[in-house]
């Protein structure tokens, strides 16, 4: 039964309405010993406990896409097949422009595709995820390519959370069909791939390719099966959380890949998260830290980051990140002030939003109406999206 399907759900709810219907038909009914009764008790309590702390957490569980299956919950899940010394690109070698294409099988539910993806380079299996805008079906774009964004989840997380939780593809589908965003292929694969530890979308020789999974496995299919913009001209790549320190890595580390980042609730060093693999030691930490890529890029990186955090929470770490930048890096912060909330999906869903209107002005894909500076009237969905002005924000603490 799947961890997160509604079988599963409704038989915790019945379980639950059984454990609370039994004490309140039984408890004065026990027949026998003293002690007999007063263990059968004992166990119908611990019944009643244990159905509704699972199903607060199944109930949470769904609502963040925090695990999306049972291996992934137990800490049993692996999806690296091998990890090879890939070398300083990530690449092991290999002329990407010479492998033949793979065309793969999907299935869908809900409009959003998804694929099990065997990484040729990284030596990662798992799945992808891909949504497509609008208009890519429709007879008058038969003929078009389409840029693409890679969505990254938090840890823990699941690849449908972009999609489950934050609804961006329902947010977004109304505004590409009028023209306010672009129309993006949406692309998310999975970030855990390991059991119990975050990968920390690092390269680490003999245990996972997470980086060159995220960065030249996962685009190598997208490109093969669906008609995108090359590389790095339109695409970008978006996380929330221990995603969000992912995608400005991956953007700031691979600009012959990524134009642009969009990162949600980030950090720059990994030991932000603390099962981080790429916390593990001084070297690696050193080579997946942005704010130090940035710092010592000989050249600067052409891309551009939009960086949104709280206080303590991914400000002061995007803060660092536009003090060091130099054209043509640029960096656009969003302050998102305590009172919107924690670091949670609430958080981040009315973010997705402003964020894609700045994707869609920083590739050249149209002008997005820019957000509107509010008032000190500001409402949740304002402050959470960073529209609201820092002003008018700290007078609604």
């Amino acid at each position: 039964m799947s961890l997160t399907g509604t079988s599963f759900l409704y038989t915790l709810i019945a379980l639950a309405v059984v454990a609370l219907a039994l004490p309140l038909a039984l408890w004065s009914r026990m027949r026998g010993p003293r002690a007999l009764r007063a263990a059968a008790r004992v166990l119908m309590l611990v019944f009643a406990q244990g159905t509704a702390v699972a199903l607060v957490f199944v109930l949470v569980n769904n609502q963040n896409s925090l695990y999306d299956n049972w291996g992934d919950l137990l800490g049993t899940g692996n999806h690296v097949q091998q990890a090879a010394d890939l070398g300083a690109d990530g690449t092991g070698g290999i002329a990407l422009n010479r492998l033949p294409k793979v065309r793969q099988r999907f299935t869908e539910a809900g409009g959003v595709r998804v694929t099990q993806l065997k990484g040729r380079v990284s030596g990662v299996n798992a799945e992808v995820y891909v949504w497509l805008p609008p208009q890519y079906g429709q007879h008058a774009y038969r003929h078009h390519k389409f840029p693409v964004v890679e969505l990254l989840s938090g840890y823990p997380g699941s690849a449908k959370a972009w999609f489950a939780s934050l609804h961006a593809d329902k947010q977004l589908r109304p505004l590409m069909r009028s023209g306010e965003v672009a129309p993006f292929i949406l692309v998310a694969p999975r970030t855990n791939l390991l059991a119990g530890v975050d990968p920390g979308c690092a390269n680490i020789t003999g245990t996972v390719n997470a980086d060159s999974w995220l960065s030249v496995d996962v685009p190598r299919m997208v490109m093969d099966n669906f008609r995108t913009e090359p590389a790095p001209a339109g695409w970008a790549v978006a996380g929330y959380s221990a995603g969000a320190h992912c995608a400005a890595k991956l953007a700031v580390a691979h600009p012959d890949r990524y134009r642009a980042a969009v990162s949600l609730s980030g950090y720059n060093d990994p030991i932000g998260e603390r099962s981080s693999l790429a916390a593990q030691n001084p070297v690696l930490r050193n080579a997946n830290n942005p704010y130090l890529l940035l710092r010592e890029a000989r050249t600067p990186p052409p891309v551009a980051l939009y960086l949104s955090g709280q206080p303590h929470d991914g400000y002061e770490d995007a803060v660092a990140l536009e003090q060091i930048a130099k054209a043509p890096t640029s960096v656009h912060v969003v302050y998102i002030p305590k009172s919107a909330g924690g670091h949670t999906m609430a958080l981040w869903r009315p973010q997705v939003v402003p964020a894609f209107r700045w994707l869609t002005e920083q590739l050249g894909l149209g002008t997005a109406t820019p957000p509107v500076r509010s008032s000190a009237g500001s409402t949740h969905a304002a402050l959470a999206s960073g529209t609201a002005s820092r002003a008018a924000a700290g007078r609604t603490r």
